[in-house]
């Protein structure tokens, strides 16, 4: 049985929705579904805009059919190859080998390596040529890496409908809506557009941004993406907060604390840290590392302004879950945020520095102070570390200056420590023959405290 909705008088949307499968490209947590979106155009000539993934290509190909209602399928757009859009393209050129496939020459060599095929029909377009159906008139205009290098969107002139493609486009199933102004979108949706947006097309800001700058010379007044809502009202919306994406810049002023905790002693820290920001009226975000996924804490990365890492040492490195999102981040290329670190380590902590390579390797991303170093668990009194890397965290978001205060002064530590292992003898005096409980080195493989 068919289930379409009609987006304007003639163009009607036949996607699909998977609420089935737990993971979107095989990584990314889709709790609420997933939406695959294809358009049918019903002009003088008729116009199928992409296809959708074999999840939903049943209710896809019953929605096709009774749309056309018997007339034949003149031409297939396709703007973008990967398979959650294309899956299906082999099928319907059997189905309709009347249909002229309308595509650049990067998609027309990937369908030959998607489907060892060469369509009967193909008609190639460039950037800024155009095709007349009837009462409509589409340009395409090409728009690489956005996020993969075939990549084109249409434009409409005539209805002033932007198809395109992933961009615009968020996780979650549709659930009967179709229209971006049919939900509570800042509510409801934003938070999974922005993880969608961070995690399939973040890296590349730069192509985001030249996109951008070429829709901005059209008059659109509707946007079609591949996933998610149709937008017809408020596109000045989504269109700045993907401007702000496009130029990694924060939405919020605030703070995300991601830590790595394997005993507690870490999250400890990272909890008292976020008390105290909270009481100076700062806006905090935490996430355990271990058990979030990575997309999130990645998406609000793009979120805050500033972020604190917090991980204990692991096998002299960072922490497994930790050091996988800092690679994550960086490969998505965030840039131009404020970080402070914590690191933990019960003889040896080393986090802290591994931590600030990768770090370094990412633009414009400035380390506020020297790592907040824990050994096991905070020693009494080293809250008043925390306190104090929240007066910085907290005069930084609020573009202030820290009041430094004179530290109180405090007796001098007394012990030994172990040169192998790093492991500390807290005493006046160490005994002749003490031996390391840690790696049973003597005695003579110890020096006093500095």
């Amino acid at each position: 049985m068919h289930c379409i909705r009609h987006v304007t008088e003639d163009l009607i949307w036949i996607g699909g929705n998977d609420r089935q499968h737990p993971l979107f490209e095989s990584t990314h947590p889709v709790p609420r579904g997933m939406s695959f979106n294809s358009y049918l155009l019903l002009d003088e000539k008729t116009v199928l805009f992409d296809t959708v993934d074999r999840a939903v290509q049943t209710q896809f190909f019953e929605n096709l059919e009774y749309a056309l209602g018997g007339r034949k399928l003149d031409y297939v757009f396709v703007h973008h190859m990967e398979p959650d859009h294309a899956a299906t393209l082999g099928d319907v050129m059997l189905r309709h080998p009347e249909a002229t496939i309308v595509c650049n020459g990067k998609i027309l060599n990937m369908i030959r390596q998607f489907h060892c095929t060469d369509p009967k029909e193909v008609h190639l377009v460039n950037e800024g040529d155009s095709i007349t159906t009837g009462r409509h008139t589409f340009t395409f205009v090409n728009a690489p890496m956005v996020h993969w290098p075939e990549v084109m969107v249409s434009y409409d002139s005539t209805d002033k409908i932007l198809f395109s493609a992933d961009a615009f486009g968020t996780f979650g199933a549709l659930n009967g809506v179709l229209f971006a102004d049919e939900v509570d979108f800042d509510r409801d949706w934003l938070d999974e557009a922005r993880r969608y947006y961070t995690n399939i097309v973040g890296k590349y800001g730069p192509q985001v941004q030249a996109l951008l700058k070429k829709a901005a010379g059209l008059d659109i007044q509707m946007i079609c993406p591949l996933h998610g809502p149709v937008w017809r009202k408020d596109l000045g919306y989504i269109v700045d907060k993907y401007a702000k994406w496009a130029a990694y810049e924060p939405e919020v002023q605030g703070v995300l604390i991601a830590f790595a905790s394997v005993y507690g002693g870490t999250e400890t820290a990272a909890n008292i840290l976020a008390c105290r920001l909270a009481e100076m009226g700062i806006p905090v975000e935490m996430y355990d590392v271990s058990v979030t996924h990575y997309s999130y804490v990645l998406s609000d990365a793009f979120k805050y302004s500033h972020i604190v890492f917090a991980s204990t040492t692991y096998n002299n490195g960072i922490f497994v879950s930790m050091e996988n999102l800092l690679h994550d981040i960086a490969h998505h290329a965030l840039r131009g945020r404020k970080v402070a670190l914590i690191q933990n380590g019960s003889w040896a902590p080393a986090s802290g520095k591994l931590m600030t390579e990768i770090l370094s390797g990412m633009k414009g991303m400035e380390i506020l102070e020297a790592p907040v170093t824990l050994k096991s668990t905070l020693a009494p009194g080293q809250d008043a570390e925390l306190e104090a890397l929240a007066k910085v965290l907290a005069a930084s978001v609020k573009g202030e200056e820290v009041v430094e205060e004179a530290p109180a002064p405090q007796d001098k530590p007394k012990g030994f420590v172990c040169k192998i292992c790093g492991f500390v003898y807290e005493s006046d005096t160490l005994p002749d023959d003490f031996i390391c409980p840690i790696c049973r080195r003597p005695a003579s493989d110890f020096e006093p405290l500095a």
